[in-house]
């Protein structure tokens, strides 16, 4: 049960956050300029803070079933792909948070490439850790396995910017999904993200301890679920224009 618990917690993050990280990856492409970036970034904000508990339940899952796995992914080379997971974190988050507090084209322009960066760190910290759990291999002979997971991440975003835009942002995101396809193609790659996970966590070893937390765990997993799909059904639509963001 415990290991369920972990990779519903890990792989609900891949699949929910992986669309925001892709998206703010290919903000260039997707917003060619300050009006576009503004609307390409409102397709993401009302997610990526809840998207964010799912890894932060993760790091609480890892923490008290499987310290042992914690420590693993903690020493060695792994240390360093979570430092740079974490600094990437941080620093997307104060682009997504700071670009709109000051008037200015340089304050924005400065900011959406923090955001672009943060993400790409993100994608490629993940792409390391991942591919690490996956073939047993650090850097940097993990770099083409973490480019290739980061590209899933970017094909992830684009599926989802195809399923939030309208118009001629719409057009740009929808490049891999031809016709209808916006959600077929967004199963897809999330999919693909789910798999690699799966894959990677099936190279730790796992071993619960501290069982008595699982109930407090499954009794805290609907409400979680809850307010995810209730974010999800409020901002259900399309959009078309900028976020408080």
């Amino acid at each position: 049960m415990e290991i369920f618990i972990l990779g519903f917690f890990a792989i609900g993050y891949l699949i929910l956050a992986g669309a925001d990280i892709g998206v703010g990856m290919l903000l260039p492409y997707l917003g060619r300029d300050v009006g576009e970036r503004r609307e390409v970034i409102a397709a993401i904000a009302p997610f990526f803070l809840g998207n964010e508990v799912w890894l932060v339940a993760t790091g609480g899952v890892l923490a008290g079933l499987f310290p042992h796995v914690e420590g693993e992914l903690m020493g060695g080379p792994g240390f360093l792909a979570v430092v740079g997971l974490l600094a990437a974190w941080i620093v997307r988050d104060m682009g997504l948070w700071l670009r709109g507090r000051v008037p200015g084209a340089r304050w924005q322009a400065f900011w959406d490439g923090a955001i672009v960066a943060g993400s790409w760190g993100l994608a490629l910290a993940w792409g390391t850790l991942l591919s690490g759990l996956l073939l047993n291999i650090s850097w940097p002979a993990a770099i083409l396995p973490a480019l290739a997971v980061a590209a899933l991440f970017g094909t992830h975003g684009l599926a989802f910017a195809s399923l939030r835009l309208t118009g001629t942002l719409r057009e740009r995101a929808r490049v891999l999904s031809p016709g209808d396809g916006e959600l077929r193609t967004y199963a897809l790659t999330g999919g693909a993200l789910a798999a690699v996970g799966v894959l990677a966590g099936s190279g730790l070893h796992l071993e619960a301890a501290n069982a008595w937390l699982t109930p407090v765990i499954l009794v805290l997993i609907p409400f979680l679920v809850a307010s995810q799909a209730w974010v999800w059904w409020t901002f259900r639509h399309r959009v078309t224009g900028p976020s408080y963001l």
